[in-house]
């Protein structure tokens, strides 16, 4: 099952930004309001009169939202910034531990965050480095439409379609559960896949959603999601141009 067949919500009114439990469409008129923390040329782009696409994805225990969130300007913009700002992570914060060996992931990877932040999974501990002013700008962005504060993001860059990730569930104990994964995606479009845990463990038929993760666009992974559905993100040897994904996050603040 594939995102085309869920009927988009174009130009329909919706819940307002930032209330609890509902996502609105963006419009980018409301860039221009952070300016303190981004520069002219992100908020001076011209505005699309039109709302953008919005559409609501749900399943057995499965809740997406997936929404055009820039404009194509916009998008390319922040992908050059993203590209020419973001040093990534080497070496062992690289690595994970899959079924007992240690594996170097196919693709680059990075995490920022609010001071003191780091995440855990696969018997690797991410550290937050500190925000930027495009994270931070975006992290904002994302926050005043989904209510929902975040305050750690992880940066994976795709050189192509030969990087990519395996299945997975995000079901580590240093996320807050309760609040959704805001996933923003720029550059190479490429298939995203979902595959619930019975259909994987072949207990029974569960059909798959498959979403293609387009330039500009947030994947609001919804609870319960996590906790039913396995995620990934496939090679495609057709995709040829590097991607750059944020995923933003809740924590829970470190114990002392």
């Amino acid at each position: 099952m594939s995102i085309s067949d869920e009927a988009p919500q174009n130009g329909k009114k919706l819940s307002k930004p930032g209330s609890r439990g509902t996502v609105g469409i963006v419009d980018e008129r409301d860039d221009d309001t952070l300016s303190p923390v981004c520069s002219a040329s992100l908020c001076d782009v011209s505005v699309n009169p039109e709302p953008l696409v919005m559409r609501k994805i749900t399943r057995e225990g499965l809740d997406l939202d997936y929404i055009r969130f820039f404009r194509k300007s916009t998008a390319d913009y922040v992908f050059r910034r993203l590209e020419s700002e973001i040093e990534y992570f080497k070496g062992d914060l690289l690595k994970i531990r899959v079924y007992g060996k240690w594996r170097t992931i196919p693709r680059k990877q990075v995490s920022y965050g609010d001071k003191g932040m780091s995440y855990a999974f696969s018997g690797t501990r991410l550290p937050a480095k500190p925000w930027t002013p495009l994270l931070q700008h975006l992290r904002d962005l994302v926050a005043k439409q989904t209510g929902h504060r975040y305050n750690f993001v992880l940066v994976n860059r795709y050189k192509d379609g030969s990087d990519h990730m395996g299945e997975h569930k995000d079901d580590e104990k240093d996320l807050d559960h309760t609040v959704p994964i805001a996933s923003l995606s720029f550059g190479q479009p490429r298939d995203f896949v979902l595959k619930h845990g019975d259909a994987r463990r072949k207990v029974r038929h569960v059909e798959p959603v498959k979403i293609c993760l387009e330039h500009g666009s947030l994947l609001l992974m919804n609870p319960p999601t996590n906790r039913y559905w396995y995620h990934s993100l496939p090679p495609r040897k057709a995709a040829v141009g590097p991607r750059v994904n944020l995923t933003f996050r809740r924590l829970h603040a470190p114990s002392s």
